[in-house]
C-alpha cells in the first residue's frame, strides 16, 4: 500500500510558506506602490489613469518569468549535484530575491522609480528560479496517487505563510503612510521581516530534505506510482506524448490560464479596489485575505478526499463554480455610505462572504489542478512540466494587469473588476468541464480514521 510521508511532507511545505508569503505581500503592496508613485511623477491625482502603467510594470515582470520558468525547470531536470537537483536553484533564488525585496519599499520612500521598478525586477526573476524546482520537489518524491493529497497538505503551509503576510497588513497600515504619515518602517518592515522569514524557511528545506537519498529510498514507491497513474495512456518517455495525453494537458492548461486571468486580476488589484473604489481602509484586504485563506485552508484540506470520491475534474469544475456564485454577489456590493472617524468608509462586510467563498472554490482548483499535469509526465520530465503549469499562469499574470487596466482606464470605473473576473471564471469552468476527462487513478487500499488525513492513500 502506497503511503504518504506526512512529515516530509510538511517540510517540503516550507517552500511554499516562502513562496506565498512573499508572494502575497508583493501583491498586496507593490500596485499601490506604483499607482502612488507613478501619479506623483504625472502630477495627476486620478488613480484610474495610471492604472494602465501599473499593469504594464507587473507584467512586465511576469513575462520575464513566462520565459523563465520553462527553462529553470528544465535546467533543473538535467542538474545533478550532492545537495539535488533542485535544491541549488532553490537557494540561489531565495537569497537573492531576499537581500533585493525590503529595496523595493525603501526606492518607492525615496521617490526613485527607476530603482524601485528594478529591485522589482530582480526579485521577480530570482523567484523564477526559486519557485519552479521548489514547486518541482514535491512530485519528484511523491508517487502520483498521492500527489492530490500531499499538494494539499504543502498549499495549506503555503497559505500559513500567505496568513502571516497579511497580518503584517494589518499591523503595518499602507493606507496610514499614503494618507500622510510618511514613516519609512511602516512600509519597510513588512518587507524585511518576509525576507529573513523566507530565508529561514529555505534553509529547513535544506537541512531536512535530502533529495537524492529520499528518492533512492522511494524508488520503489514511485515506479508503483507510474502504474496507478490517473491518465488516458501510459507515460513512455520514447515516445511522443499520446494524442489523448496531449488533449488533456492543452485543456488543463487553456482553463488554468482563464482562471488565473480572473484570481490574477482581483489579487493585483485588490488593496485599490478596496482603497479607491470601496473608500476604506487598506487594512481590510488583510481581512478578506485572511478570511479567504482560513477557506482555503479548509478547501486544501478536504480536495483530496473529494477528488477521491468524484474525481479530479468535478472536484475542480466545482471549485470553478463557487468562486463563480461568488464573484456574481461581488458584483453587486456598492461602497458603504457611512464614514468612519478617520475619514474613510465603513468597510462592506459581504466582501468578506465573497472571499470565502472564493478561498473555498479555488483551493479545489489549484490542489487538483498541478498533480493533474505532472500526472502527464514521467518522474525525468517533472521540472519541465512543471514549467508548463506555471507558464500558463504566467502568461495570464502577463496579460491581466495590462488589459484590465485599460479597461479600468476606458470605463472609468473600478466596478469592472468584478465584471471581468467573473466572465473569465466562468469562461475556465466551461473549457474545464466540457474539454477534460474525468479519469481516476487505480484504486488503492485506503487508510480509515486519522490515517486518512493524509498518511495513507
Amino acid at each position: 500500500m502506497l503511503k504518504l510521508n506526512k512529515k516530509r511532507t510538511f517540510l517540503i511545505g516550507f517552500a511554499f510558506f516562502g513562496i506565498l508569503l512573499l508572494w502575497q505581500v508583493y501583491d498586496s503592496w507593490c500596485p499601490t506602490l506604483l499607482t502612488e508613485i507613478i501619479k506623483t511623477r504625472l502630477g495627476t491625482a486620478d488613480e484610474l489613469e495610471v492604472q494602465w502603467l501599473v499593469g504594464i510594470i507587473m507584467a512586465c515582470d511576469n513575462l520575464a518569468a513566462l520565459i523563465l520558468l520553462p527553462i529553470f525547470g528544465s535546467l533543473s531536470d538535467k542538474t545533478h549535484t550532492k545537495i539535488g537537483k533542485r535544491m541549488p536553484y532553490i537557494l540561489v533564488g531565495t537569497f537573492v530575491s531576499a537581500v533585493a525585496f525590503p529595496f523595493i519599499p525603501l526606492f518607492f520612500h525615496l521617490n526613485k522609480i527607476g530603482a524601485m521598478i528594478a529591485m522589482m525586477a530582480i526579485v521577480l526573476l530570482f523567484m523564477m528560479m526559486y519557485r519552479n524546482p521548489a514547486v518541482a520537489l514535491m512530485p519528484d518524491i511523491t508517487p502520483k496517487p498521492l500527489r492530490a493529497k500531499a499538494n494539499g497538505i504543502i498549499n495549506i503551509m503555503g497559505y500559513f505563510g500567505g496568513a502571516f503576510a497579511t497580518v503584517l497588513g494589518m499591523v503595518f497600515v499602507l493606507s496610514k503612510y499614503l494618507k500622510g504619515e510618511h514613516n519609512l518602517m511602516t512600509i519597510e518592515l513588512p518587507f524585511v521581516i518576509a525576507s529573513v522569514l523566507m530565508v529561514i524557511s529555505a534553509l529547513v528545506l535544506f537541512f531536512t530534505i535530502k533529495e537524492n537519498k529520499i528518492e533512492e529510498e522511494i524508488k520503489e514507491d514511485l515506479e508503483e506510482g507510474e502504474r496507478q497513474a490517473a491518465i488516458a495512456d501510459p507515460v513512455d518517455d520514447d515516445k511522443p506524448m499520446s494524442k489523448a495525453n496531449r488533449i488533456m494537458l492543452f485543456a488543463i492548461l487553456g482553463a488554468e490560464f482563464l482562471w488565473f486571468m480572473s484570481d490574477n486580476a482581483l489579487g493585483t488589484y485588490l488593496n485599490n479596489y478596496v482603497f479607491y473604489a470601496m473608500g476604506a481602509a487598506t487594512s481590510n484586504t488583510s481581512m478578506m485575505v485572511i478570511a479567504g485563506g482560513v477557506a482555503s485552508v479548509v478547501g486544501f484540506a478536504t480536495a483530496g478526499f473529494i477528488a477521491d470520491k468524484v474525481g479530479r475534474k468535478w472536484t475542480i469544475s466545482a471549485g470553478l463554480a463557487l468562486t463563480f456564485i461568488g464573484l456574481v454577489l461581488m458584483c453587486f456590493i456598492k461602497a458603504s455610505a457611512t464614514v468612519l472617524d478617520s475619514g474613510m468608509k465603513a468597510f462592506p462586510k459581504l466582501l468578506l462572504v465573497v472571499w470565502i467563498i472564493k478561498g473555498y472554490g479555488m483551493a479545489l482548483v489549484h490542489n487538483c489542478s498541478f498533480p493533474m499535469v505532472v500526472e502527464l509526465c514521467s518522474s525525468k520530465k517533472i521540472g519541465k512540466f512543471t514549467g508548463y503549469y506555471y507558464a500558463s499562469s504566467m502568461a495570464a499574470q502577463t496579460v491581466t494587469p495590462v488589459l484590465l487596466g485599460l479597461i479600468l482606464r476606458a470605463s472609468g470605473a473600478w466596478r469592472v473588476l468584478p465584471v471581468y473576473a467573473t466572465i473569465l471564471t466562468l469562461a475556465s469552468c466551461l473549457v474545464f468541464t466540457s474539454c477534460v476527462k474525468n479519469i481516476k487513478a487505480t484504486k488503492t487500499t485506503n487508510a480509515k480514521g486519522l490515517e486518512a488525513l493524509g498518511a495513507d492513500d
